[in-house]
């Protein structure tokens, strides 16, 4: 019985380690892909939204319907 659960032990010891080892493996996956996606972030933020491209905006109803209109809101008195 005592070569029972001494073999038991064992196999716990294992799963342990290879749980460890599992978890570690997974961790550096997961590390090396969030350090993909915040590269490919910043690409985006500073290629694609960065270099002042925001001068070259056209708004098409840009004073066409401001927030005061005189003739609406003329002062009587």
């Amino acid at each position: 019985m005592t070569s029972f659960f001494l073999f038991l032990s064992k196999v716990f010891k294992w799963s342990f380690g290879f749980f460890e080892t599992f978890g570690n493996v997974l961790n550096w996956i997961l590390f090396a892909v969030c350090c993909v996606l915040f590269t490919y972030w910043c690409y985006v933020l500073v290629a694609t939204l960065g270099g002042d491209k925001d001068k070259d905006y056209y708004s098409p109803t840009e004073g066409k319907n401001p927030y005061y209109d005189p003739t609406i809101y003329k002062k009587e008195g």
